[in-house]
């Protein structure tokens, strides 16, 4: 119940909504945009769908109390871990990768509703979790199994980015748990010796040469160009091109004549900077940041360790997400399968996204409830 004599217009958190609506919205125009005009594809169409389906389940997320999404947080992990279970019986493989099970028209990609599963049970676990002060390595041992089933059935569809993703919503919210200096160390050196065990028995082919293309520009050369490095230098130049204020909405050429790959789904922001510019450049990433900010404003106020966790959980989502994307498309990070959250096509990506925005507005609609 809300607070005695508190409306649902006082509750509503109208920031949160516009910054969300107004990162949406730029990102159909720019899908819209990246398709030509939507003369070679109905993407934007289908986006809008979805976007639609994405506010009506943020809607009923938001109606219920996140209070219960506590109470039954095991049962809402456990059926996250079932959907990526299915993917293997009933998935269908696209480019080598199986990651999405078919329904009727659409196809849903388990993964990415396994971020939101995997931020309720870590913070249904600190939410119970009465250990105060400095925590040792044993103390992650939970939160670590509760990590490492949905990371490694990621890992073998393979969807090396959506993995990325858990383990860093992972480590953001274990940074609100104090860990002692030792483990922290302990925890590097482990990293640093697992690295070459990943390299050599976990990575694919294909990956590999994205890593190595990286380091090859990072070193000045270009010997990939038209291989694994055509991606990364096709964003770059598309980028560069826009200059100050763009060339224009849907009058980037590196987008009309499809010189950059994947520009509706890993590469939209390279889209949008070429037709805005630096001015827009800025101001997308300006929504973002102020986005997770407010995440983390949301954290502080929370009445709760549960909805704190949470707010954590889904800022860390929306900040490591976007972090990576704009750090690959401006060759500033190797090339990873990530989408830009609210921005880039994808229903489930999308979905996911705004599942867990729906429980950051809970979080801060409830903020003064009893």
């Amino acid at each position: 119940m809300m607070a005695i004599g508190r409306t649902i217009r006082d509750e509503f958190d109208w920031p949160l909504f516009i910054a969300v609506s107004t990162i949406a919205l730029f990102g159909v125009l720019n899908l819209y945009s990246a398709t030509d005009g939507g003369t070679t594809s109905d993407a934007y169409v289908q986006q809008l769908y979805w976007l639609i389906l994405g506010f009506g389940a943020a809607g009923v997320t938001v109606a219920i109390d996140y209070r219960y999404f506590e109470r039954y947080g095991w049962v809402i992990y456990g059926a996250c871990i079932l959907a990526l279970v299915l993917v293997f019986v009933l998935g269908k493989s696209v480019r080598g990768s199986t990651r999405w099970i078919a329904l009727g028209g659409f196809s849903l990609q388990p993964s990415e509703l396994m971020k939101i599963g995997l931020v309720i049970a870590l913070a249904k676990y600190l939410h119970h979790d009465t250990k105060t002060g400095g925590r040792t390595l044993a103390d992650l041992i939970i939160p670590g199994l509760i990590l490492a089933l949905p990371t490694a059935l990621v890992l073998l569809q393979p969807d090396l980015g959506t993995a990325m993703v858990l383990a860093f919503i992972f480590a953001s919210v274990m940074m609100l748990t104090e860990l002692k200096a030792r483990s922290v160390v302990t925890l590097i050196a482990t990293f640093v010796v697992a690295a070459p065990v990943t390299w050599f028995y976990l990575l694919k082919d294909y990956q590999k040469e994205r890593i190595t293309a990286f380091w090859s520009r990072v070193g000045g050369t270009q010997a990939d160009l038209l291989d694994s490095g055509w991606h990364a230098h096709q964003s770059l130049v598309a980028i560069g091109s826009g200059g100050l204020a763009g060339k224009g909405f849907t009058q980037g050429t590196q987008t009309r004549f499809r010189f950059l790959p994947d520009q509706h789904t890993d590469f939209p922001f390279p889209v949008w900077a070429e037709e805005h510019g630096f001015i827009g450049a800025i101001l997308l990433i300006s929504l973002y940041l102020f986005l997770i900010l407010w995440a983390l404003r949301i954290a502080s106020q929370a009445k709760d360790r549960f909805g704190a966790v949470v707010a954590v959980g889904v800022g860390a989502m929306i900040f490591w997400q976007t972090v990576v994307n704009l750090g690959m498309v401006s060759g500033l990070l190797p090339v990873v399968g990530m989408t830009l959250p609210l921005f880039s096509y994808g229903g489930s990506s999308l979905l996911s996204t705004m599942l867990g925005l729906g429980l950051l507005m809970n979080v801060s609609m409830r903020r003064f409830s009893h």
